[in-house]
């Protein structure tokens, strides 16, 4: 399993008493554990906190709101995951604009994404609806 640092594991501490409204709706709709799938929130990982995180499938969910296209944060956001990748983590990125626009299908999405065996990915669209695939 992923931990940090104890420098790592209060930051997660103090980061789950400041989430965004996004991340806050995510968490109301994961902690009923979808399909029976277990989330943790603000999880440390290495010198990294994870937004979200579901060890049985090994997926961090990252919640990327507009901060996440400034300045160097791509660039930071991209050697994260490669370094999460190098741990058997997988990353998948929801636009915070996602999550306020149609939570349902971002939880569709990840549960989508946590029980099947796709690599890190970005978030492009729900899935279909059944019977349109």
């Amino acid at each position: 399993m992923l931990h940090g640092p104890k420098k790592t594991q209060d930051f997660a501490r103090n980061l789950r008493r400041r989430m965004t409204l996004p991340e806050v709706l995510l968490w109301q709709a994961l902690r009923t554990r979808p399909e029976g799938l277990r989330f943790r929130r603000r999880h440390p990982a290495g010198i990294y906190v994870l937004d979200f995180f579901c060890p049985a499938s090994k997926l961090a969910v990252e919640v990327d709101g507009e901060a996440h296209a400034r300045g160097d944060r791509a660039e930071r956001d991209a050697i994260r995951d490669r370094w999460l990748c190098t741990q058997g983590v997988r990353v998948l990125r929801i636009p915070a604009q996602v999550i306020l626009s149609d939570l349902e299908a971002a939880i569709r999405h990840i549960v989508v994404i946590a029980c099947g065996d796709y690599p890190s990915t970005g978030f492009a669209g729900p899935p279909p609806p059944p019977g349109e695939e």
